[in-house]
């Protein structure tokens, strides 16, 4: 049986938390559900932390952010230079780095990767985010790999077919780096998106997934 739950449009503001190991996680993750937020409420405030933006990625990154949080009332972008594949050995530095990220501003809703991620870098993002922010609603969004580490989301977000179209066009737009790899494809993306679409039964087929650990009602 499923309900449905808001966040409380009525209520006009919500405070967002994005955390990214890599400068594409949190669109290919969750792009579709911001959107839904930035038309539904009056205010979405939106803090955006990337750890591993350097060089060409980091202005990847930059962009993107820019570009997708265009109608956020404010926006605090924070990309940090850590070396992608190598989190857990400067497991110190990673953490003090999101520990400063928390405390710049109170958030209703934190996004990050999930638990059961098989990259190191995506794993530690998720463990930090429970050891820091133990009081918030915590979202756990999936990135599809090679590993095959997707899991069952027990949470879901329905999407128009617009936002979806709307993704994939951003994704392959702003992130030229990624695309000679195999599995970064608007197929990937939009295939995703339907297999979640249907275990939401969502109305427009279409829907991203999160894991739900725990909240309060």
């Amino acid at each position: 049986m499923s309900m449905p739950l808001s966040l409380g449009a009525d209520r006009g503001q919500l405070r967002v938390l994005c955390l990214g190991a890599h400068s594409d996680d949190i669109e290919i993750g969750c792009a579709g559900t911001l959107w839904r937020w930035l038309e539904e409420f009056d205010r979405v405030d939106v803090t955006w932390c990337v750890l591993s933006a350097a060089g060409d990625r980091g202005t990847e990154a930059r962009r993107s952010a820019q570009a997708l949080l265009r109608r956020a009332a404010e926006r605090d972008i924070v990309l940090g230079e850590f070396e992608d594949t190598a989190f857990p050995a400067d497991l110190r530095r990673v953490k003090a780095f999101l520990a400063d990220v928390r405390d710049r501003s109170p958030f209703d809703v934190v996004l990050t990767h999930t638990l059961g991620d098989r990259h190191q870098d995506h794993r530690l993002v998720a463990e930090l985010t429970w050891q820091l922010w133990r009081d918030h609603l915590v979202l756990e969004y999936e990135i599809p790999k090679f590993e095959g580490d997707l899991g069952q989301p027990n949470l879901f977000v329905g999407l128009p077919e617009s936002l979806v179209r709307r993704k994939v066009a951003h994704l392959m737009r702003q992130f030229g780096s990624q695309r000679s790899k195999g599995w970064f494809s608007e197929e990937t993306f939009r295939g995703l998106m339907r297999i979640r679409g249907i275990e939401a039964r969502a109305p427009s087929g279409w829907a991203e997934g999160f894991h739900l650990r725990k909240a309060t009602l």
